[in-house]
């Protein structure tokens, strides 16, 4: 097994062994704290950019499979970090191992440094640019120095429009469902037609949508406001994404003119475009939520839900109200109190800061979807 090296914008160095592709991956180095779940964590659009690091131990003992996937077009990561990555898996689900899985897909990962470590580090530290490469020999000082001054060069992800890279090119319509064994859609429904923005939606948004009764279309990030009501929806969706949402101005300025037209529902990087939409502004997470285990209080119920989460941004939702109270805040994380959900005072729109539809991660939240199509359908 050949070496691999991470080396972090700081100068922490980690040697381990290499698996998936060969060469070198530079991102945003940021820790994942869910126990299971890697396949769907692995193809999700919002890690676009990001070097990714699972706190759990064993990644890998359950394969890959082909249903799992949370984006058409297979990983997204840039790169990929574990404590162990096992080559024999036991799921009769599966047909193919991790390490094959990431090296088709070109993903640079590495194995065996200590996964608690790096954790500690970038919760003190915070997020920062690291390069994985399986191209330097051990002992190789110059080469890691080279590497170092690679990462020092690199601007970081701010300011980057990393959704124009995961978006979809031409609009689709979506038809599949939730894996289940009942069907919650009664043959008399009618199905309300949704336009959900794909920022870099996660496949599980998609089929919860179908499940709870909507027809879906999908449009590319870029379209305008106008050619989405062109398509007389009953209301809109702002997925979730990758990257500074402060990037994604032509999605704020669309979603500005939608405002009060349609019904409108935000996940993730989709509640903090609304947020800017709104006059607002956002602001970057020390470390991020990266997990699927963050409990998130709903503050009109009391009840709290443990939820799945991935992002580095946030809503200063203070900064939505300074001239005019237009939102008022719906849920709040319990780790360090920042805002988690949202919605507008007078029009039909709301959002949250995390994942309803999981994937990986608890059910908790799923009731978000039947909210939406409640609020479509009865207002």
């Amino acid at each position: 097994m050949s070496k691999a090296f991470l080396v972090l914008s700081d100068g922490l160095v980690f040697e381990g062994d290499a698996f998936g592709a060969e060469g070198e991956a530079i991102g945003e180095v940021v820790f994942n704290t869910s126990m299971s779940g890697y396949q769907e964590i692995l193809t999700d659009p919002s890690y676009k950019g990001q070097i990714v690091t699972m706190t759990y131990t064993q990644i890998g003992n359950y394969g890959i499979n082909p249903e799992d996937n949370e984006s058409i077009g297979g990983c997204k990561v840039e790169g990929f970090v574990v404590k162990e990555s096992f080559s024999h898996w036991s799921n009769w689900r599966c047909n193919q191992s991790i390490n094959d899985y990431l090296s088709q897909n070109s993903i640079v990962a590495i194995q065996g440094i200590d996964t608690r470590a790096l954790t500690a580090h970038l919760r003190t530290t915070g997020s920062m640019m690291g390069i994985i490469s399986t191209q330097v020999a051990k002992g190789d000082n110059v080469a890691i120095k080279r590497l170092y001054q690679r990462i020092k060069e690199h601007g970081g992800l701010g300011g980057i429009d990393l959704v124009r890279g995961v978006t979809a090119k031409e609009s689709y319509q979506w038809n599949e469902r939730l894996w289940s064994r009942g069907n919650d859609i009664r043959p008399s429904e009618t199905h309300p037609r949704v336009v959900v923005y794909d920022f870099g939606v996660k496949l599980n948004i998609l089929r919860s949508l179908v499940s709870v009764g909507f027809d879906v279309t999908v449009v590319p990030a870029k379209m305008s406001a106008d050619a989405v009501l062109e398509l007389s929806p009953d209301a809109i969706l702002l997925s979730n994404g990758p990257g500074d949402p402060e990037a994604v101005s032509y999605a704020v300025e669309n979603v500005r003119r939608l405002l009060g037209k349609k019904p409108i529902f935000g996940i993730c990087l989709g509640h903090q475009i609304l947020g800017l939409a709104l006059g607002g502004r956002t602001y970057k997470l020390k470390f991020g939520h990266h997990g699927a285990n963050h409990p998130v209080k709903d503050l009109q119920t009391g009840r709290v839900e443990i939820t799945s989460q991935n992002h580095n941004y946030c809503v200063d939702i203070d900064s939505i109200n300074r001239r005019k109270n237009q939102v008022e805040q719906t849920h709040v994380n319990l780790y360090d109190g920042t805002i988690e959900g949202m919605r507008h005072v007078e029009f039909p729109v709301f959002s949250v800061q995390y994942h309803p539809e999981a994937g990986p991660g608890p059910e908790d939240s799923r009731y978000l979807f039947k909210r939406f199509k409640e609020l479509v359908q009865h207002g």
